[in-house]
This record gives C-alpha cells, structure tokens and sequence, in this order.
C-alpha cells in the first residue's frame, strides 16, 4: 500500500504532463503524403524468347518424299493422323517434324517410341546400297530441343557433385545421341572427363573427377 503522500506526488506529476488532444495530430493520410516515397523497383527484363532456327520451305527431292511415303505409311499402322514436314538443313541431312494432336504416344517415354520411328526411318531410306546415303531427325512437340537443355542441365549438376565429392557417378542408359549431349556439355569443365561404358541399349556415360585437367 502507497502512502497518501506519495499518491499525492505521483497524481500531480500526471496532471502536470501535457496530453496532446487527437485534434492536434496529423490525420494518416496526411502523415502518408508525407512519408518519402519509395524507390521504385528496377523491372526485370522479359526473359527473351529463343531464336527460332528457319529451315526455309519444305524440301521435295527424291529422299525426302521417300521419308514422307515411309513415315505417312508407319503413322497410318500406328493410328496416327500426324502430318510430316520434311526440311533439308544441310546436303544430306533431313529434319523431320511431326505435327498434330496427342503426339505423346509417337514421343513414348524419354522419347523411345521417337528414337525407334526414326531408326526405321533411317534404315527404311539408306537400305539397297551405300550411294546418296542421308541421315533424318524426327522431332515432335519440340522434343529434342527441350531433352537436350534437360540433358545439359543434368550434366553441370552431376558435374557440380563429382568436383564437390571427387567421386565417379555413372549416370542411366542413354542412347548414342544423348550420350554425345553430356560429353559435349562437359568437354571443358573443369577437373571433369566423361567417357561410356556398357553395351547398347545399357550403354552409360561415367562422370569422372581428374584434378589433372585444368
């Protein structure tokens, strides 16, 4: 219990403080207009989409419609409505691309059921002799751009783990196409090398740490 002395005191010590009435503060929107105003956030540039290679016209030489009768026939046994556009990139060499609805099926898991359409493709059109032999590409739904940056992506991060740990991973089975994608992706990397081992179809790329290559 407080002595009436010292109630006293500490009463007149409270009725002695100024209290500022409500009246005389700043209204908030007031007190908004006058804060700094913030510094406006530096927009991020729109991620660029990439350059889209043109292949020019659809070609119509002697191998290229062999591909297209070839394919057009397989598609129609696989019933397939997809349609066949055959392109020449360079002397010799065909790019195929197959357009349509739910071309998954023609995809197959990482892309088995497109490997095995365009080794029959092959074989189909360089069969009966050595002569003006070509070599074809079959693409769907961008397939193979998409699994060669997915490829690449899992190459420097494999690659990130062999120099951290200085241990070998062998990576899964691979065919020879995407077997080249993760050498190629690795062929100046520091303190890495690659190299295969196996027997196709298990044919497997092995990342390996080498301190001597600088």
């Amino acid at each position: 219990m407080y002595a009436p002395e010292v109630l006293q005191k500490k009463e007149s010590r409270a009725n002695d403080k100024p209290r500022t009435e409500r009246g005389d503060r700043p209204a908030r929107e007031d007190r908004r207009e006058n804060r700094a105003p913030r510094a406006e956030r530096a927009e991020r540039p729109a991620p660029q989409p990439k350059p889209i290679v043109d292949l020019g016209e659809e070609c119509h030489d002697e191998k290229s419609e062999q591909i297209r009768a070839f394919l057009k026939g397989l598609l129609e046994h696989m019933d397939s409505a997809a349609e066949v556009k055959v392109y020449e990139s360079e002397k010799g060499r065909y790019k195929v691309f197959l357009e349509g609805e739910k071309l998954g099926a023609l995809i197959g898991r990482r892309g088995e059921t497109l490997d095995a359409i365009q080794q029959l493709t092959n074989y189909s059109i360089n069969r009966g002799g050595e002569s003006k032999r070509a070599r074809v590409q079959i693409d769907a739904e961008n397939y193979r751009e998409k699994r060669e940056e997915s490829l690449e992506r899992l190459a420097q991060k494999v690659a990130g783990k062999v120099v951290k740990y200085r241990r070998n991973v062998t990576l899964e089975p691979m065919n020879a196409y995407e077997r080249h994608v993760i050498h190629t992706a690795l062929q100046d990397t520091q303190y890495i090398t690659t190299f295969s081992i196996g027997t196709e179809p298990n044919r497997r790329v092995v990342v390996s740490y080498d301190r001597t290559k600088q």
